[in-house]
């Protein structure tokens, strides 16, 4: 079952590989960029059950054994990202079918984004702390090309906010490898594990740990390191906003949940209690720069922050619940956060503008919308019986567990604050009168367009519902997750088949 490992990399490969050799016959491309994701999806599904069935899959690239070569690693917290990403890679390739403009086509928008997810899941298999910044810049790339595409000038003053911060990120990143490999001279996560905590000065492990803070703050947009993020999510297309707002800074998340429950426990005490401060002021900033905002995608923009944050406040408090309620939190995250870009690019097609001011009467022409919306809306909020309810009932309930009730009441004020956020776009867009000069009125052709890209996102407002009503059996997964994150020793045993 090990072959499982590859195939989410073999397949979005395969696909780019396709489109770029179809190039100029766009039908071919947007088929190929759904059989694609939709293979993605599959296969992520396939690789779950397998690690539920047989535990960690281990892949030795090239033949080389561990430490000396790299491997691919699928555990469950890595497999639940992978089908993840396909999900969204398989609602965004729907979606793009009726809403990405020819001339976006035209300079390879089916491809571009292919290689995003080959980036991404990369980043979510590999076993090597080398390997994991070349997927980082793969993904980089990629999301670079994809922010400018177009040439609008809002574009390409956002793709180089965007590239200049996320290479300051990669240039930490990088030099974090490089002293972490002069220390122990390999760049293998479960063996640089096992030598790191023999090193006998703790206090160097700890300011390499703050160096890697950093650089995956910068990639998760967390406080005081966000503001690339607002920047630029609101300038590409809508499909490429939503892709963007699911994965992106989720593998940053991912990849301090990593390294901080395999690499760097030795000082929780000082490094998760740092993050904990961090996670309330990334909650608190992102709400406040929600309510601060006019136009959909710069409230939803921001509201990724805040996201960001409860998934660090379940590693801050770094136990069994807490872990378990922040992969809970990611799952429901990445789906949610894609369902509002999503509509935020259906709001836009049906009123010519993402401005509140100037949209309304979207409940009254659109009701079907309405209450697509409403669904992601009130699950970010965390009201039951949505997805973001449990999710949330699981960090309160870890953090009253341990006391921190400083961190609980600042969750529970953001989570009234961003309901009030998503009432404001409910208000202004849905329920009051349209603006006296402005339409939203579709011809027939759009119409059908419009149906076709409400598709995906009832999908995954289904899945948003499900989620939230059947959340048990999704409980249950997130907490074999958190248990195989807490205990290292199994994933370094998986991989070098020594135990520590």
């Amino acid at each position: 079952m090990n072959e499982l490992v590859i195939l989410p990399l073999i397949i979005p490969l395969a696909a780019a590989g396709a489109s770029l050799a179809a190039w100029g016959r766009r039908r071919v491309q947007r088929w190929l960029a759904v059989l694609g994701t939709g293979g993605l999806l599959v296969a992520a599904i396939a690789l779950l059950v397998a690690v539920r069935q047989e535990g960690y899959l281990v892949v030795e690239v090239g033949g080389w054994p561990a430490p000396f070569g790299i491997v691919l690693v699928a555990d469950v917290l890595s497999a639940i990202m992978v089908v993840l990403t396909g999900l969204i890679g398989f609602a965004v390739a729907l979606y793009s079918l009726s809403t990405v403009e020819a001339r976006h086509e035209a300079f390879g928008y089916f491809p571009l984004v292919q290689i995003l997810l080959l980036g991404v899941c990369g980043a979510f298999l590999t076993g090597d702390i080398f390997n994991l910044y070349v997927w980082f810049e793969v993904m980089l790339i990629a999301s670079f090309v994809l922010l400018a595409l177009g040439g609008r000038r809002s574009q390409i003053e956002g793709a180089l906010k965007y590239v200049t911060i996320n290479l300051i990120a990669s240039v930490m990143f990088l030099v974090a490898a490089g002293i972490l490999y002069g220390l122990t001279g390999t760049l293998n996560m479960a063996d640089i594990a096992l030598r790191l905590d023999a090193l006998p000065a703790p206090g160097l492990q700890t300011a390499l740990a703050m160096l890697f803070l950093v650089a995956f703050g910068i990639k998760a947009a967390v406080f005081p390191l966000f503001f690339w993020l607002p920047a630029s999510y609101h300038t590409p297309p809508a499909a490429v906003s939503a892709l963007f707002a699911g994965l992106l800074t989720k593998v940053g998340v991912y990849a301090l949940l990593r390294t901080f429950t395999l690499v760097f426990d030795n000082d929780a005490e000082f490094t998760h209690t740092l993050i904990l401060i961090i996670a309330g002021l990334t909650m608190i900033t992102g709400v406040l720069g929600a309510l601060a905002q006019r136009e959909v995608r710069r409230i939803l923009s921001f509201l990724i922050i805040a996201g960001v944050g409860y998934m660090l406040m379940g590693i801050g408090l770094f136990s069994v619940l807490a872990i378990t309620a922040a992969v809970f939190y990611l799952i429901h995250d990445m789906v949610v956060k894609t369902n509002l870009f999503l509509l935020g690019g259906v709001i836009r097609r049906i009123t010519g503008s993402y401005e509140l001011a100037r949209s309304g009467g979207l409940y009254a022409g659109y009701p079907a919308l309405a209450v697509l919306f409403l669904v992601p809306a009130l699950s970010l909020a965390g009201v039951p019986p949505f997805s973001g309810f449990m999710a949330k009932l699981g960090l309160v309930q870890a953090g009253l567990a341990d006391g921190q009730f400083l961190i609980v009441g600042v969750a529970l004020a953001v989570s009234l604050v961003t309901l009030l956020s998503m009432g404001r776009i409910w208000q202004e867009a849905f329920w009051k009168r349209l603006p006296e000069g402005t339409s939203t009125d579709v011809q027939a052709p759009g119409r059908q367009l419009l149906r076709l890209s409400q598709l995906p996102i009832a999908m995954l407002a289904l899945i948003t519902v499900g989620i939230g009503i059947f959340g048990q059996p999704v409980f249950e997964l997130a907490q074999a997750a958190a248990l195989q994150l807490l205990e290292p020793a199994a994933y370094i045993e998986a991989v070098l088949g020594v135990q520590p």
